[in-house]
């Protein structure tokens, strides 16, 4: 927020708590005191005895290594491994953390920019420019500012789609695989470790440690160190995991243009021009590249080139702050405008204090001048900032997208930048369009398919969406056909679909994407396993050898090969059918072609819950509610498929590496959850949560054979790594928030066994990043807090004031503040009356020479009385 020498001139944010403390209840609502216990759990929980695990963790998947680099305040960790694992409801296994109680650990970290002042990291590489010659062909005409590495010629086919000369534009998207060379990993390893050793010397200061080298590097390092912030270098930061499947690839963004000429031959002019970068946003260069493009056939001269090279890579994106993976999944899944505002705050305030402080350093020293006017800040789009704009700062409008200018030939052009970008989603495409096209021909005239295990998961009438999802997950090779449609439309499809299947989550699937490639390339495409490509050329369609899902854009219909490979018979399903027996049927019924089988799985209805997913997601694009929903409910959908996975392993395996976390047992007696030192039985297990063992048995039969399918691909492999890394810098390492809230969702609890989990919740989320899980588990979309709010009417009094206080956390928290006005009144007065009732207990024990441990407590820990 701003300081109080300069308020921001938009309105600001009042606690929305405090404007439900007017009326004091009435008499009739008070309750008798009693005090709210708390104590730290158990370190370590017991084990129960060990059952044979029969699914191997993946290579170079050390348990012990990783949670070496875990949580430091976590110690005497317990890691069990496949070997030993402590129960059917774990797979590796850590104690509990421990409770907490220190208010200053709610707040954020200091904002850091995606884009540093100081990175010497270009936005854009390099700059290409193709044109068709009548008798040589696609050629390469320049590039910008050295040649890239690789085939001139293949990247002037790519850059030149067919039938380019019918239209008069075209855009193409493609991805180049260009390694860096070793002494630039060098170089970036060099500057990593000097940051590291930097940050290092200056936290020893800080702690009165002085080195022998200081006084030698101090005069560098002063000028250091703010830059340094804005770097990510440490392992404890809550980073994305990183892939290990290779450097990040080069996405060319390419425009193609004719232009009608009766000098040349064949009466028309064709080139194109394409921007290289490592950002997968690169959309927001279209603008930039149509008036370069118009440009360069004017002036066909590298000049003019190096006037948009320059210009691209002096767009300042210092302004935009560094989110979480917590925060982008967050702010992606939200509609909130507002969400995380204060960063974008306090990254203009750090800037002006800096600016501030170089001006008066600038200036003699004069006791008579007054210090210098801060700049103003403001929203932009307002009034204040249009009339004033001159020279100010402007907080986007939309927390979603930074907006930032690029000055092309004097004239500004206006850049939207994602803020929030997660794995496999590049560039601007539509889900809604992707879904309508295949729902709407699917709707007409119902489409029957030849039944697959790993495809027909809902049998001969499995929808078309779906089938396209499993046969990505179960790494199938896709190519979607756009006959005589423009390329780049092609591959925007090709796009949408990875970002689909990928949910945020999943990775492999980009990589080995070809949104646009020819029949000249063919050989090359079929040496890559589980490919998905673009084309535009209706040879492929006669091919079925060389595919095994056809998706035709233009006829919205999907065909699957008849040369594809069949499913084996593996090891999970041959053990699930021996363990349930019961649905053998069911499993067959998805995967069977006739006979009684078939007819088994036809009366099952809808075992994966795929078919009600699809219309929930069709009554949302009817009813217009926008691309980010459908967008967050495909992640749940993804989230939901792994969750049922990882049931699925340590049903059947005994052990699962798609979840690390806390004991399923532990000591816990039931009866105290955080009270009495141990956590409940209810708040101690982990992942899906079904509403009986019936309805779970029967939804793992109805996904065993997409899961066999999905357990032997990259993504699958790339998940677990994920899972690993993640695990270093999750907040929360013993619990699964997940599980206790949809318990809450899903399932008819006990007094009891609710008092058990609002308790767990009450102890255990108190640091930032800790609210920030918790939020992540109840979206906005999902009714947001209103579950964990319902603690408020439970029976037991101890529970309602902690729900009180749990609360209290949230609306203090950036994004918990727009969680708790989303809640409904009801459940607001609730909180209200429950606030005034402690509040008025705790006055009459000091007035009697007593304090009640819930107001001793509240009041040494430092937060607000209400």
């Amino acid at each position: 927020m701003a300081s109080a020498e300069q308020p921001l001139p938009y309105a600001p944010r009042t606690s929305s708590i405090s404007a439900f403390v007017e009326a004091p209840p009435s008499d009739s609502h008070r309750r008798s005191s009693s005090s709210v216990p708390t104590s730290k759990f158990a370190a370590e929980m017991s084990q129960p005895p060990p059952r044979p695990a029969r699914s191997p963790l993946p290579h170079g998947f050390n348990p012990a290594d990783m949670d070496r680099l875990s949580d430091p305040n976590v110690k005497d960790k317990i890691v069990s491994t496949g070997t030993n694992p402590p129960s059917q409801h774990s797979s590796l296994s850590v104690p509990l953390p421990k409770v907490r109680h220190d208010p200053s650990l709610r707040r954020a970290r200091k904002p850091r920019s995606q884009y540093p002042r100081s990175s010497t990291e270009s936005h854009v590489e390099y700059i290409l420019v193709a044109s068709f010659d009548i008798d040589r062909g696609p050629i390469m005409e320049h590039q910008y500012p050295v040649a890239i590495t690789g085939d001139e010629h293949m990247l002037a086919e790519l850059m030149l789609p067919d039938q380019a000369h019918v239209r008069n534009q075209d855009w193409t998207v493609f991805f180049l695989h260009k390694d860096s060379s070793q002494e630039e990993d060098d170089a970036e390893r060099q500057a990593k470790e000097s940051r590291r050793a930097r940050r290092r010397r200056r936290r020893d200061r800080a702690k009165g440690i002085i080195h022998e080298s200081d006084d030698e590097d101090d005069g560098g390092e002063e000028d250091l160190d703010d830059d340094d912030d804005d770097w990510d270098d440490d392992v404890s930061t809550d980073e994305e995991p990183e892939g290990g499947e290779g450097p990040p690839l080069v996405y060319v963004l390419n425009l193609v243009n004719t232009k009608q000429d009766k000098t040349v031959k064949r009466g028309a002019v064709v080139k194109a021009m394409a921007i290289c970068t490592r950002h997968p946003f690169l959309h927001i260069y279209k603008p930039l590249l149509l008036l370069a493009l118009e440009e360069y056939f004017k002036s066909p001269v590298p000049e003019t080139l190096s006037m948009l090279f320059n210009a691209v890579n002096e767009m300042d994106l210092s302004l935009m702050p560094k989110l979480s993976l917590l925060e982008r999944h967050l702010l992606q899944a939200s509609d909130n405008k507002d969400l995380f505002v204060e960063k974008f705050e306090r990254m203009i305030q750090a800037r002006i204090s800096e600016e501030t402080a170089e001006d008066v350093a600038d200036q003699p020293f004069d006791a008579s001048r007054s210090p210098p006017k801060r700049p103003g800040i403001f929203r932009s789009g307002t009034k204040s900032y249009i009339e004033t704009h001159t020279g100010a700062y402007a907080v986007p409008r939309d927390t979603h997208e930074f907006e930032s200018k690029v000055m092309y030939k004097g004239i500004p052009i206006p850049i939207k930048v994602p803020v929030a970008v997660m794995p496999e989603t590049v560039g601007d495409f539509s889900l809604i369009k992707l879904i309508q096209n295949f729902s709407d021909s699917h709707a007409k005239s119902p489409q029957t398919f030849a039944l697959h295990p790993h495809l027909t998961t809902n049998g001969p009438t499995t929808h078309p969406i779906i089938v396209l999802a499993n046969a990505l997950l179960t790494q199938k090779r896709v190519i979607f056909l756009g006959h005589n449609m423009p390329s780049g439309e092609v591959a925007e499809a090709v796009l949408a679909a990875c970002a689909l299947v990928s949910g945020g989550l999943l990775r492999g699937f980009t990589r080995h994407a070809f949104p646009y490639t020819d029949l000249t390339k063919i050989d090359d495409l079929l040496n890559v396993p589980g490919f998905i490509a673009g084309v535009t050329n209706p040879t492929f369609e006669h091919h079925p050898e060389w595919w095994d899902l056809l998706c035709d854009i233009p006829s919205g219909k999907m065909k699957i090969s008849s040369k594809i490979e069949s499913a084996p018979i593996t090891e999970g399903l041959v053990y699930f059918q021996q363990q349930n027996p019961a649905y053998a049927n069911f499993i067959n019924g998805a995967s069977a072609g006739s006979g009684s089988a078939a007819a088994a799985g036809q009366q099952t209805g809808d075992l994966t819950g795929d078919a009600a997913f699809m219309a929930d997601i069709l009554r949302c694009i009817a009813n217009r509610s926008g691309e980010r929903v459908v967008r967050a409910k495909w992640r749940e959908w993804v989230l939901k498929f792994t969750r049922i996975a990882a049931a699925f392993e340590e049903t059947v395996f005994g052990a699962s590496a798609l979840y690390i976390g806390s004991d399923g047992d532990g000591d816990g007696d039931g009866g105290g959850g955080g009270g009495d030192g141990n956590l409940g039985q209810a708040a101690m297990g982990h992942g899906y949560v079904w509403a009986d063992e019936a309805t779970k048995a029967k939804e793992l039969a109805g996904n065993v054979t997409r899961i066999e399918g999905w357990r032997n691909t990259r993504s699958y492999y790339s998940f677990i790594q994920d899972v690993a890394q993640s695990y270093t810098v999750r907040p929360l390492k013993g619990l699964d928030l997940a599980h206790m809230h949809d318990r809450l969702r899903t399932q008819k609890l006990t007094p009891q066994q609710s008092k058990e989990i609002f308790e767990a919740l009450y102890n255990y989320v108190w640091s930032y990043d800790e609210i920030c899980l918790l939020l992540s588990v109840a979206p906005e979309s999902h009714a947001g807090l209103f579950y964990i709010a319902l603690g408020l009417f439970h029976k037991d009094r101890d529970v309602r004031v902690k729900t009180a206080e749990l609360l209290d956390r949230i609306a203090e928290h950036e994004a918990g503040q727009h969680w708790w006005r989303s809640l409904s009144r009801f459940e607001k007065l609730a909180y209200v009356r429950i606030k005034k009732e402690v509040e008025q207990e705790g006055r009459g024990g000091r007035e009697g020479g007593v304090v009640s441990p819930v107001d001793s407590k509240r009041v040494s820990s430092g937060r607000r009385v209400i």
